[in-house]
């Protein structure tokens, strides 16, 4: 099995909020097979960079991706097609 680059860790991470919405942390984690830990530190990386902001639902606090995090998920679909052929 290949090891996932960082890119690729933050386009599952996007993946999954897109998919389902407004999400915690730990569900984002488990989506993106990911421990806890290592989905704060990315999802933090993504907020500083506008590809997902903070949201509050049901009085808890999660994260909803922007348009530029859409941007990002495509583009990273487009390079990984071209990559794999």
């Amino acid at each position: 099995m290949e090891r996932r680059t960082r890119y690729d860790i933050y386009a599952d991470i996007l993946e999954v909020i897109m998919k389902r919405g407004v999400m915690g942390v730990t569900r984002i984690s488990y989506g993106a097979n990911l421990p806890v830990d290592r989905a704060k530190e990315a999802l933090e990386f993504l907020s500083e960079r506008g590809m997902v902001k903070e949201a509050d639902y049901g009085g808890n606090r999660g994260y909803v991706i922007t348009a530029k995090g859409g941007e990002y998920v495509t583009a990273h679909r487009t390079v990984k097609r071209f990559i794999d052929e």
